[in-house]
C-alpha cells in the first residue's frame, strides 16, 4: 500500500523563497525599482524572466547563481524528513509541486543530497540560454480562474494521479504539504482519506480556517493537519505507514 507525499517547495521544503533569494547573487543584493515594480498579480513567472534577465545583465552567471542558490536554507526538520521518505521509497512515492524553476529546486535537492528523496518534480522550465542568461517559462497554460496564469497545481496533481492509476497504482493515502493560496486548489481535488497539511500560520492555513468555519462548505474533504517543522509531518506520515 503506498502513500503519496506532494510538497510545496518554497516557504514549505526551504524556509524561504527560492525566487526572491536568487536577488542574494547581485553586488548590492538589491533590484532597481524598474524591474521591482513590474510584477502583476498572478504573472510572476514572467516577473521572475525580468529579474534572471537583469542578474544577467550584470555579468553574474551560472556558477555565482547556483552558489548563491545552494545556500538557501530547510525549513526545520524538512532533511529528516525528506531522509526518512528516500529510505522508504518502496512504499512512499513523493513529488514536488511548485511555482519556482527546474534549475533552481535542481540545485538546492542535489546539494544538500536529498534529491534521491523526490520522483518527480513539477514547476516552471528554467535553462541558461548561450549567452549565459537564466530563462524561465511558463510551466503549462491552463482555464482555472483560482490560480496564477502558469500554474494550476490541482490540475498537474489530477494528471499525475490519473497517469499512476493508468500505470496501476493507486494510493491509500495522500498528505499534501504547502503553505500558500495556490496549493488551496489541490487540496479540494483530495478525498476523505487524504490529509492537507498548512504551515502553521501562513496563507493556505488561514484559507482553510476561513473555509471550515463557514457552515456546509463541502469544497474540502481532506483531513487538515498543520504544522509548524518538518518533524511533525514525519510524526504523522509515520504513524499513517504504521496504522
Amino acid at each position: 500500500m503506498t502513500t503519496l507525499m506532494v510538497f510545496d517547495f518554497d516557504h514549505t521544503v526551504v524556509d524561504d523563497n527560492s525566487d526572491t533569494w536568487v536577488i542574494k547573487c547581485l553586488p548590492d543584493q538589491t533590484l532597481p525599482d524598474s524591474v521591482k515594480n513590474s510584477y502583476r498579480k498572478g504573472h510572476w513567472t514572467e516577473y521572475m524572466g525580468r529579474v534572471m534577465n537583469y542578474i544577467g545583465e550584470q555579468k553574474v552567471g551560472p556558477d555565482s547563481i547556483r552558489s548563491v542558490m545552494e545556500t538557501i536554507p530547510f525549513t526545520a526538520g524538512m532533511t529528516d524528513l525528506l531522509t526518512f521518505i528516500s529510505e522508504n521509497k518502496s512504499t512512499i512515492d513523493c513529488i514536488v509541486i511548485s511555482d519556482s524553476n527546474t534549475m533552481f529546486i535542481d540545485w538546492i535537492l542535489k546539494a544538500a543530497g536529498l534529491q534521491t528523496a523526490v520522483d518527480q518534480v513539477f514547476t516552471n522550465p528554467g535553462r541558461f540560454s548561450e549567452s549565459g542568461f537564466m530563462e524561465v517559462e511558463c510551466y503549462h497554460s491552463h482555464d482555472c480562474q483560482k490560480c496564477p496564469v502558469n500554474l494550476c497545481k490541482r490540475k498537474v496533481l489530477e494528471k499525475y494521479l490519473s497517469e499512476r492509476a493508468d500505470g496501476g497504482t493507486t494510493y491509500q493515502r495522500i498528505f499534501y504539504v504547502g503553505d500558500g493560496g495556490n496549493d488551496l486548489c489541490p487540496a479540494s481535488c483530495l478525498r476523505g482519506n487524504d490529509v492537507v497539511m498548512p504551515r502553521k500560520g501562513y496563507t493556505l492555513d488561514k484559507l482553510l480556517a476561513k473555509l471550515a468555519a463557514q457552515e456546509g462548505d463541502a469544497s474540502l474533504r481532506a483531513q487538515v493537519i498543520s504544522w509548524s517543522i518538518g518533524t511533525d509531518i514525519l510524526q504523522e506520515l509515520k504513524a499513517s505507514i504504521q496504522s
